[in-house]
C-alpha cells in the first residue's frame, strides 16, 4: 500500500504520548486503541484531557497518595519540579508512595506500532487505531507517521482533532485517516475566543474545506455540550446550518457532557471551569439539542450521539 506523504517509522522521528487507552468504543467504528498526543494551541475551560495540553513532559501529583514527608524535596506542590531535570528524577525515585508519575513518555512511531499490533485481533471487525490528544495535528510528522504505519498495517485510522492548525498539516492528516473527527464547539467567534483562547475562523475553514472536497465522507462533526458554553438550542442550530449547507448528508454528533474531566483537574494544578461539576444532560435535553439539529439542516438519520 502506498500511503500519501507518509514519515517513515523507523525514520527517527519521535512524538510524545500521555497515554495508550485500549478497548475504547467511543472513539470510531468498532473496538479501538486510542493514542493520546501531547500538546494543544487551544486552552478550553473544560479541557477533558488537561494532562495533554502541555506539549512537555511534566508531572502529576496524585495528593491523595501523599504523605508529605518531604522525600520528593519539594512538599506542598512537586508538579512545579522542572520536567527533565534531575530535581524531578529524584523525586520521582524517592516518592514511596507513588504520589508522583510522568504525564508523558517519548515514543518512535515503530513503537506505537508495536503497542497497536498487540490489539490487531480487536480490529478485524470494524476496530482500529485512534489518534486523539491534546490536538494530534500540534506533532504533525509524528501523527503521520503512525498513522502511515497503521495503514501500512492494515488497520482502519481515525483522528479526533479541533482542525486549529494550518491547512497543509490538516489535508495531510485527512489523506491518512478513515475517519475524521473534527469538533466544532462554538460557532461565535467572541464566545469561541472567551471560551478557547483563539478565534474559531481557522477551524471554520477547515471544516468548509473538507466538508467540500474527497474526504467530505470520511468527516463527523462533534460538538461536545458544555453547560453555558456550547449546550445551546443557539449554537447548535448556528453549527447545523453552517456544515450542513457545506455537505447535507454531513454526520453530527451531540457529545454529552462528561463530568469525569473534573477529577483530573487537581493532578495538573490547573482550574476546572466549574466549581460544582455539572451533571449530564438527561433524555429530554437531548433531544431538544438534536431537535435544534434538525429544525436547521442535518437529516435525522445522520444525527449521531454519544452518551
Amino acid at each position: 500500500m502506498t500511503v500519501p506523504d507518509q514519515v517513515p517509522a523507523d525514520s527517527g522521528t519521535e512524538g510524545t504520548v500521555f497515554d495508550i487507552r485500549r478497548f475504547s468504543i467511543h472513539d470510531g467504528e468498532g473496538i479501538r486503541t486510542t493514542v493520546f498526543l501531547k500538546g494543544c494551541p487551544l486552552r478550553c475551560v473544560w479541557c477533558q484531557n488537561p494532562e495533554g495540553l502541555d506539549p512537555g513532559i511534566g508531572l502529576l501529583w496524585f495528593s491523595g497518595n501523599c504523605i508529605y514527608c518531604g522525600a520528593c524535596g519539594a512538599c506542598g506542590d512537586p508538579r512545579q519540579l522542572i520536567a527533565g531535570t534531575g530535581a524531578e528524577t529524584a523525586a520521582l525515585e524517592n516518592c514511596p508512595t507513588m504520589a508522583l508519575r510522568r504525564d508523558g513518555r517519548i515514543m518512535t512511531p515503530g513503537q506505537v506500532l508495536a503497542e497497536l499490533e498487540k490489539d490487531a485481533v480487536f480490529y478485524r471487525h470494524g476496530g482500529g487505531i485512534t489518534l486523539s490528544g491534546g490536538e494530534p495535528l500540534a506533532q504533525e510528522d509524528f501523527a503521520a507517521a503512525v498513522l502511515g504505519a497503521a495503514k501500512e498495517a492494515g488497520f482502519h485510522t481515525a483522528v479526533e482533532t479541533s482542525l486549529y492548525a494550518p491547512r497543509k498539516g490538516v489535508d495531510r492528516i485527512a489523506a491518512l485517516s478513515d475517519r475524521i473527527f473534527a469538533d466544532c464547539k462554538i460557532f461565535n467567534e467572541a464566545d469561541h475566543i472567551a471560551a478557547t483562547g483563539a478565534s474559531n475562523r481557522i477551524i471554520l475553514d477547515n471544516i468548509a474545506r473538507l466538508l467540500t472536497g474527497p474526504h467530505a465522507g470520511r468527516v463527523i462533526v462533534r460538538t461536545p455540550l458544555i453547560p453555558g458554553f456550547t449546550a445551546s438550542e443557539e449554537n447548535i442550530a448556528s453549527v447545523a446550518r453552517f456544515i450542513s449547507g457545506l455537505y447535507p448528508p454531513v454526520r453530527y454528533e451531540l457529545l454529552n457532557y462528561n463530568p469525569l474531566a473534573a477529577g483530573k483537574y487537581p493532578l495538573t494544578g490547573r482550574e476546572y471551569c466549574f466549581a460544582e461539576n455539572p451533571d449530564p444532560y438527561g433524555a429530554e435535553e437531548m433531544e431538544t439539542f438534536r431537535a435544534a439539529a434538525k429544525k436547521n439542516g442535518i437529516r435525522p438519520d445522520r444525527i449521531l450521539e454519544w452518551t
